[in-house]
């Protein structure tokens, strides 16, 4: 699993915000930041078995059945959101509904930060055919099926305000986001380098830090 990167362009030299760093964002700032601005990515047992998920849609291609045509791996971009990134499945109908597909290894969790992700995919594939995509879906692996997401009104706002929130992330001076420290932290797999137990008590934290440098006065004054 390669971890998005900054690049720039798009419509008014918006830097461009990956759609995989929307997920990054909504899961946690912290781990997002850590990605982006630090090149930290680290695998665990959950993210290997997407990797393994997304060997099965990641080669370009498309293939045609009855009255859908699926392409995989397709690049997808909206250049007035300044937004980028690839579709994991891409269903052209007959009728010309657009369904963008997105693969999770993982069990579904409604209004979560995958649905920021496939339904950033949905105004991509908008802007680029120049019809309205309504939905999405996310197939869980876990699960063994697909879970229909409304693109509405108030799922577009948070893939807007979660754009714009990456895109400061990324314009900070390279400061990252403070941990969480919260449930999220046991299903990441960056808590070892995040270290968010103890970055998060700053009084637990600065305890640490005096006991790794403490002054000997004693020998000052010899």
């Amino acid at each position: 699993m390669t971890p998005p990167g900054p690049a720039q362009g798009g419509e008014g030299h918006l830097t461009q915000v990956s759609l995989s760093a929307l997920e990054y964002y909504a899961y946690c700032p912290r781990q997002c930041g850590l990605i982006l601005l630090e090149d930290s990515f680290t695998d665990d047992a959950a993210t290997v078995r997407g990797t393994l998920l997304h060997q099965r849609v990641d080669t370009p291609g498309n293939r045609g059945r009855r009255a859908v045509r699926t392409v995989h791996a397709l690049p997808v971009w909206h250049d007035g959101h300044g937004l980028t990134g690839i579709c994991d499945t891409v269903e052209l109908h007959a009728d010309g509904t657009v369904l963008p597909v997105e693969h999770k290894s993982g069990r579904y969790h409604p209004a979560g930060p995958a649905d920021v992700q496939v339904a950033a995919q949905a105004m991509c594939l908008e802007y680029m055919f120049k019809t309205p995509v309504a939905e999405a879906a996310i197939y869980s692996g876990t699960g063994r099926r697909r879970h229909t997401v409304l693109v509405d009104a108030a799922l577009r706002t948070r893939v807007l305000e979660t754009t714009n929130a990456v895109r400061g992330l990324l314009g900070a001076d390279h400061t990252l986001p403070p941990p969480v420290a919260d449930s999220r932290c046991r299903r990441c797999s960056m808590a070892t380098g995040c270290m968010p137990k103890l970055l998060a008590g700053t009084r637990r934290y600065q305890q640490a830090l005096n006991s790794l440098y403490v002054i000997d006065t004693a020998q000052d004054d010899e």
